[in-house]
């Protein structure tokens, strides 16, 4: 029963990052899209469009925020394992939670208390590009580092359900 219960609540918990994730997929169609379209209007046609350039390189970030929490979920961060690769399956799983309650959490709690003052602000004039022919909309652009937390700690519960639970 409770291994019911926790799957629920770690399902729950995954809706987010796995749909924010797919998102991200699709971001990468984007960018060669317009990393095509900039190259031909500026050596074929000699156009230069600014906000083409922003809209590449604010997906570009948003791949990586919506992303992060999903790879997470996946184990296909980035880890340095000299000692971990070693160690007991216990052991790992310790590691596991002790990281995410001490490293994860608050790195994710901080950049999201952080971030809304300026999220904020952002929403507060509309901000747009300061470039001629710039986005107008770039507000909506930074909402993606209050959603990046979110996720974040969203997916750090969802490792926590499943590691102290002990199943896989």
């Amino acid at each position: 029963m409770l291994k019911k219960i926790t799957k629920t609540i770690e399902n729950i918990l995954n809706l987010f990052p796995s749909f924010f994730g797919k998102i991200s997929s699709w971001l990468i169609l984007l960018m060669i899209f317009l990393s095509s379209m900039i190259v031909i209007l500026r050596y074929v046609f000699e156009i230069g469009v600014v906000a083409m350039q922003e809209l590449l390189v604010y997906s570009h970030g948003m791949l990586f925020l919506f992303y992060a929490a999903l790879a997470l979920k996946d184990d296909a961060h980035v880890r340095v394992d000299i000692f971990y690769r070693e160690l007991s399956v216990k052991r790992k799983r310790m590691i596991n939670i002790l990281g995410n309650l001490f490293f994860l959490q608050p790195f994710a709690w901080v950049i999201l208390i952080f971030s809304f003052e300026y999220v904020y602000f952002s929403w507060s004039i509309n901000e747009i590009s300061p470039e001629p022919g710039g986005l107008p909309f770039v507000y909506l652009f930074k909402t993606s580092l209050i959603i990046f937390p979110i996720l974040l700690i969203f997916q750090s519960f969802s490792e926590l359900t499943k590691l102290i639970f002990n199943y896989d």
